[in-house]
C-alpha cells in the first residue's frame, strides 16, 4: 500500500508529459511518502505511452481506444493502491507542489478534496480567453442548479480523495467524458462523504484539448444524465 497515489490522465500528450513527469518525480523525491505515479494513456496513437514507460517507476496502463477523460481517471483512481489519490491534469495547469494543500485537509478528516478556480481568482496565474472563462462559469451555474449545489468549481482537474472513497464513488461512474468531475461530485454528495474546496494556483495552457463548443455540448449532455444514471 502507498501512501499516496497521483493519476495522470493523458490523450496525444507526448509534446508535454516528459516535462510534467520529471516534476511530478522531483517534488515528491524531496518528501517523506511512498508515492505511486499512474498515467493513463486514453488511446494515443503517437508517444504518450513510450514516454511514460520510459520513466522508472511510473506505472502505465494504456487504453485500447480512446474512451474519453472520464473513463480514464476513472481506471486509474480504481487500480491505485494509495491510501490518498489524487488526479491531476497531464499539463499540470495547477503546479504539483499544490498537493500538499489537499493532503493536509485530508489528513484532518475531509474524505474528498478539489481544487477550485473560483473561490480566488487571484490563483489564476495565466487565464483562459475570456469566452472560454464565460463558457466555464455559466457551466458551472448550470450544475450548481441542475445537479451539484455549493460547488463553485467542479471542472479544475486537481481532486484528491481517500482509496475508501476513490473505489466507493468510481465504480458506480458510468460517464466517460468530461462530465464525470461533476458524476463523481453527485455521488459524493450522495454518498454523505466530507467535502472541502480549496484555492489553487492555476495555468491556463493555450494547448488545451478541450474544444469549447463540441465538448461544452457534450459535457452539458452528460450532466442532464446524471441524476436518471443513479436514481
Amino acid at each position: 500500500m502507498f501512501d499516496i497515489s497521483i493519476i495522470m490522465p493523458a490523450y496525444k500528450e507526448e509534446d508535454r508529459l516528459a516535462v510534467s513527469l520529471s516534476k511530478v518525480i522531483d517534488y515528491f523525491a524531496n518528501l517523506k511518502y511512498q508515492v505511486e505515479i499512474i498515467v493513463v494513456d486514453d488511446g494515443s496513437d503517437d508517444k504518450t505511452a513510450a514516454i511514460a514507460s520510459s520513466f522508472p517507476g511510473v506505472k502505465v496502463l494504456i487504453q485500447e481506444v480512446n474512451k474519453g477523460k472520464g473513463a480514464a481517471v476513472r481506471r486509474g483512481m480504481l487500480e491505485a493502491s494509495g491510501n490518498f489519490r489524487l488526479f491531476t491534469d497531464a499539463d499540470l495547469s495547477t503546479p504539483i507542489y499544490e498537493f500538499e494543500k489537499l493532503y493536509n485537509l485530508f489528513k484532518n478528516g475531509y474524505d474528498i478534496v478539489i481544487g477550485s478556480r473560483a473561490i480566488d481568482y487571484s490563483m489564476i496565474k495565466v487565464h483562459q480567453p475570456f469566452y472560454r472563462e464565460l463558457m466555464g462559469k455559466t457551466f458551472n451555474r448550470i450544475v450548481q442548479w441542475l445537479v451539484v449545489d455549493g460547488i463553485q468549481d467542479t471542472q479544475c482537474g486537481f481532486k484528491g480523495m481517500s482509496s475508501k472513497a476513490s473505489i466507493d464513488i468510481f465504480s458506480r461512474c458510468k460517464i466517460d467524458g468530461f462530465g464525470f468531475d461533476v458524476e463523481l461530485l453527485y455521488i459524493a454528495n450522495k454518498l454523505n462523504y466530507k467535502i472541502k474546496e480549496i484555492p489553487v494556483e492555476w495555468y491556463n495552457d493555450n494547448r488545451s484539448k478541450v474544444n469549447p463548443i463540441k465538448d461544452s455540448i457534450k459535457m452539458f449532455a452528460e450532466i442532464l444524465k446524471i441524476r436518471k444514471l443513479h436514481k
